[in-house]
């Protein structure tokens, strides 16, 4: 029940009480603003109150002894307008920078904990002077009795998109480009598509102009957006209505949109490092708050670099791993997001000296946390240090994994490397020898072959080397191990029968990905055949390099239509994604075939396999739903006999990537190969389905 306050003091000329020790940030209540921080190390802290746009406060309050509870200062400002001030603090306490104390009260510090970050709010803008600070945002969103979709992880179909590329290029046709509002105007498109869930690329406050670098006169950006100035305050130069005060509600639209459309938000978090940098990096947050336990640091207070982004969060520290719960809760609650992607994941399981834990404490009360138990949690299972943990990632039956082998030894597979048919077994059905299924349950496995590291599809069958140049490295960032294959020429070609082998790939890697168990993602703008011109590390690129070409669609229109396709046929084979009733006859739910049914003595010039998925209808228990999907990775054609099948059944034929572009989707040709013999191609896929004749 809300009670009135009164002021108990005056502090420079400002009426002031004691104030909620609870809660971290900054609220309106009755009356005023309560402000409340906590530093561990700090003797003492100032609150700064600004006006709009300016840089020097016209007010500091410092915090009375009596107002500090632990190590925890709230105060109550009575008669603050909150649309008429901005705020950041100021701490003092020891100077020491050999312990990782680095004190200074001369710098102005952004609450951690701020709902919105000013100046921030025109993308590109450069500021005079880099000083962070926080308004106070209304928190009077309703989601009312909002229902979320709540799909199985297995059966999600995940759209991984830059919310600015996404739609900045003038053919994306919108109002907004580059927005939110400009993806809920794409909505109908990826219900077209098929999707049902989108992974956003960071969208927490980040300075996209925080690292001033030009390469030939062209201005590079921290474009990507994973140096985070400010984890609780959405990006702002993202909305296209810039109301103050109520940042956060274009987002909101969106995610309710979304979800109303059946699609789940999955964010793309970064609390592996921050945007301060190291030693020479800028001081704006938790630097002048508890550096030394914000930040891992070396014996002699220098930063570890874990990352490769110059620091690195001390993740196990009891004040660091309640702050990243707190943040995780307050996006699931606040704004309904359905789960995270974590990336360089671990080092959220390294201890404050930076060695490996075997049961790391922010991972395992992530696990457990009551309010996160229905949230998705995604671990990128490695890191910069060197630390790789895709398959032994900590997980206590709740992390999945983006699933980097699956990446690699299918993109090496696909494109004919030898040796590899078991490993490809292994990918297409739900990596069991990675994620056992009694430790990791059901699904643990999130399956790729691109994302925005790396080449795109398109790019992954017409590049064999990285063309990063315009980054400003001299080419020397991004990866070398792209397991890419440019079909006979390097970058752009007119010669027909080139691309349409390019084409011709893009779709057996497509297909392989939705009939493979496990949940799949895939990079926006592959089901157009969206370009980065070579480039595998577009982080600085904020141009036609990173934004996605639209009019590519009208020109792969048969791409984009086999993508949408495919999507589908995962959706109606329910067996494709998990072991569903058994079949009324005796087939497993799960077999691994090569050329010749039920025989799997693959060796090094394996390059056929085939998986077969069978279970009962779920629309009719009494029929069942056998669906056959194989891929001949070899460049020569392949007689392949399918298994036996129960009487009354007869294998049809639904693609086939190996005959001519128009004739790829085939269902409605009703191909019936009762012999169960097929020649598939060189270098094709096929998907067959068991027709119930009788």
């Amino acid at each position: 029940m809300l009670r009135d306050l009164y002021p108990t003091d005056n502090i420079c000329g400002y009426d002031v009480r004691p104030g909620y020790y609870d809660s971290e940030g900054a609220m309106p209540v009755r009356g005023g603003v309560n402000f409340t921080i906590s530093s561990f190390y700090a003797t003492s802290c100032t609150l700064l109150l600004f006006h709009p746009g300016e840089n020097e406060p016209y007010a500091r309050i410092p915090f009375p002894d009596s107002y500090r509870v632990g190590n925890t200062y709230a105060i109550i400002v009575f008669g603050l307008e909150v649309n008429k001030f901005e705020y950041a603090y100021s701490f003092d306490g020891p100077h020491d920078p050999k312990k990782g104390l680095i004190f200074d009260k001369s710098r102005i510090i952004l609450d951690p904990y701020a709902k919105a970050v000013t100046g921030q709010s025109e993308w590109g803008k450069h500021q005079q002077e880099k000083v962070y600070k926080a308004r106070v945002v209304f928190n009077d969103w309703d989601w009312g009795n909002f229902k979320t979709p709540s799909i199985p992880l297995e059966e999600l179909i995940i759209y991984e998109l830059h919310v600015r590329g996404f739609t900045r290029h003038e053919s994306s046709g919108v109002e907004h480009p580059g927005t939110f509002a400009a993806i809920r105007e794409k909505i109908p498109y990826l219900k077209e598509l098929g999707i049902n869930a989108v992974e956003l690329m960071p969208i927490f406050e980040f300075d996209e102009c925080g690292a001033d670098r030009h390469y030939e006169g062209e201005q590079l950006y921290d474009y990507w957006g994973y140096n985070t100035v400010c984890f609780f305050a959405p990006n702002t130069s993202y909305e296209a209505d810039h109301e103050h005060h109520r940042e956060g509600t274009e987002l909101k639209e969106l995610i309710r949109d979304l979800k109303t459309n059946g699609i789940e938000v999955i964010l793309d978090v970064v609390f592996n490092h921050t945007a301060e940098g190291n030693e020479m990096g800028p001081f704006f947050s938790f630097k002048g708050i508890d550096n030394n336990i914000y930040y891992m640091l070396t014996p002699d207070g220098k930063y570890y670099n874990f990352s490769g982004c110059g620091n690195v969060l001390n993740c196990n520290h009891p004040i660091v791993r309640d702050f990243i719960k707190s943040c995780l809760r307050y996006w699931v609650t606040e704004y309904k997001v359905d789960g995270f992607r974590f990336d360089l994941a671990s080092i959220l399981g390294r201890n404050e000296d930076g060695t490996p834990m075997d049961q790391p404490p922010l991972l395992k009360s992530l696990a457990f946390d009551p309010i996160l138990r229905s949230t998705k949690l995604i671990a990128e299972a490695w890191d910069a240090g060197g630390l790789y943990q895709v398959g032994s990632f900590p997980n206590w039956n709740r992390w999945a994994e983006w699933n980097g082998k699956y990446r690699d030894d299918l993109r090496r597979f696909l494109k004919g490397d030898g040796g590899l048919a078991w490993a490809a077994a292994h990918r297409l059905t739900s990596s069991k020898d990675l994620y056992d299924p009694s430790y990791r349950g059901a699904c643990a496995s999130v399956n790729f072959l691109t994302c925005h590291d790396g080449f795109t599809l398109y790019d992954l069958y017409s590049y064999n080397q990285k063309h990063n140049l315009r980054n400003g490295w001299n080419n020397t960032d991004g990866a070398d191990d792209n397991n890419s294959w440019n079909c006979g020429f390097e970058g752009e070609t007119n010669d027909p029968n080139i691309n349409a082998l390019r084409v011709k790939l893009i779709k057996n890697a497509f297909a392989t990905l939705m009939c493979s168990r496990g949940a799949a993602l895939f990079l926006s703008g592959d089901e157009f055949c969206n370009t980065q011109f070579g480039n595998n590390n577009p982080y600085c690129q904020d141009n036609i390099i990173s934004w996605l070409d639209w009019s590519r669609k009208e020109k792969y229109s048969d791409v984009f239509e086999f993508f949408k396709y495919m999507i589908a046929f995962r959706k109606r084979f329910h067996v494709i994604t998990k072991n569903r009733r058994e079949c009324t006859c005796t087939l497993p739910p799960e077999s691994i075939h090569s050329a010749q049914p039920w025989k799997t003595d693959f060796n090094g010039e394996s390059r056929m396999v085939a998986v077969m998925y069978a279970g009962a209808a779920g629309d009719d228990p009494a029929r069942d739903e056998i669906v056959y999907f194989g891929i001949n990775a070899h460049w020569e054609s392949c007689d392949v006999e399918l298994p036996g099948l129960p009487t009354g059944y007869v294998w049809k034929l639904y693609v086939d990537t190996g005959k001519n572009a128009d004739k790829v989707i085939c269902e409605h040709s009703n191909i019936l190969l009762h012999d169960r013999r097929i020649k598939m191609q060189g270098r094709s896929v096929i998907a067959l389905v068991a027709e119930k004749l009788w």
